[in-house]
């Protein structure tokens, strides 16, 4: 990903985004892991970014990263409330920056409840900086019926 304000925004990512062989590298390992699942999210047939779930069971994270030309119209709320639905294992944990509160609403809106702030490194950013945790205990079957009709979808 080289767009500097969406690499900012997210805060977490490789030390340099801009590393192409790192970045294939870092999504084989992704997808061939058995513990992690993971989704495409398309809108209007484009592919506008991803939806995850990983790590450890009882440590397990969603993580999300959109396209920020699809910032603001849904989609960023979409992807991983679709993708909570088919995971059905609770708690499951998200961060964000503590000043990106555009992706705390959406982790909010996905049922997530604000658990506390930590400091993490940023390396979007280079700094350390406060960042927010949540976790989300609703039932699975709950998240399916705030997602039925959503638009842009999970693939």
């Amino acid at each position: 990903m080289s767009d500097p304000e969406s690499n900012r925004m997210a805060a977490f990512t490789a030390e340099d985004p801009t590393d192409r062989a790192r970045f294939d590298a870092h999504w084989k390992r992704i997808l061939a892991s058995p513990d992690v699942v993971t989704r495409t999210v398309l809108a209007d047939g484009d592919v506008v970014g991803h939806a995850a779930v990983c790590g450890e069971p009882g440590e397990r994270e969603a993580t999300y990263f959109i396209d920020r030309y699809y910032w603001g119209r849904g989609t960023a709320t979409a992807a991983p409330r679709e993708l909570l639905a088919e995971v059905p294992e609770r708690p499951l944990l998200a961060r964000a920056v503590a000043d990106n509160t555009g992706s705390v609403r959406v982790l909010e809106n996905c049922g997530f409840k604000v658990v506390g702030e930590d400091r993490c490194f940023a390396n979007a950013r280079r700094v350390e900086t406060r960042c927010t945790r949540g976790s989300t205990l609703p039932p699975a079957r709950a998240l399916r019926r705030r997602c039925a009709g959503a638009g842009p979808g999970v693939v």
